[in-house]
């Protein structure tokens, strides 16, 4: 059965689920969800995903809700990207929705897609400064490695890489982190790799072709 993947194109959260899948070859296919013109605080979205948040994963009457649960599953599933230590693996995904994506991805949204004037100076200062250090233990992590959990790449890898590839600007620039930037290329030479804005719908130019049109 072809499992439906609720995302967008800008969800780095999403990314990782269809990342995930695209490289194993897992049937899906995305449902667009319209975040930026509130879909996720609808009644109807809610009782798919109480959270109000995507991804949100379909599949032979289960739904699977948190990009980590999800890529748990898919990997048992799978049984793709969990060879190495179990405890890494799980440390580094939990470390990613605290430190990492969670930061990353809410700074990048306050820095782009809120009206200038209403993007705030103070908080986005601070986020950078979190960012910042986040960055700088992954860099570390990665210095004598070449994959965070083991000797080949795992679901670690999949979530912790999501929000790096995005092109709109929130203080990282891979040039300045010379070990993430090979791993991100390593990441990239996996067979089957895409960028989120060519795997999943709902992106820039998506709606600038809409509005084009």
């Amino acid at each position: 059965m072809t499992a439906q993947l609720h995302c967008f194109g800008e969800s780095g959260h999403s990314y990782k689920v269809a990342l995930m899948m695209q490289l194993t070859g897992h049937p899906w296919q995305p449902v667009f969800v319209d975040f930026f013109g509130g879909a996720t605080r609808g009644a109807e979205y809610r009782q798919l995903n109480e959270m109000g948040e995507a991804p949100v994963f379909v599949e032979d009457g289960l739904t699977l809700t948190q990009s980590g649960v999800i890529l748990l599953h898919l990997a048992e599933q799978t049984g793709r990207f969990m060879d190495g230590d179990q405890g890494e693996i799980l440390r580094w995904l939990f470390w990613d929705n605290h430190k990492g994506s969670s930061q990353f991805g809410a700074l990048r949204f306050l820095m782009n897609f809120l009206p200038p004037e209403k993007r705030p100076a103070e908080v986005i200062a601070w986020l950078q400064g979190r960012c910042k250090a986040a960055l700088k233990t992954l860099d570390g992590h990665l210095a004598a490695r070449g994959w965070l959990a083991g000797d080949q790449a795992t679901i670690a890898d999949l979530s912790c890489c999501s929000y790096l590839y995005y092109p709109e600007p929130f203080g990282f620039d891979r040039a300045e982190w010379p070990h993430i930037d090979a791993w991100l290329s390593r990441i990239q030479a996996l067979p089957g790799w895409k960028h989120p804005y060519d795997l999943m719908p709902g992106n820039p130019a998506d709606r600038a072709a809409k509005e084009d049109a």
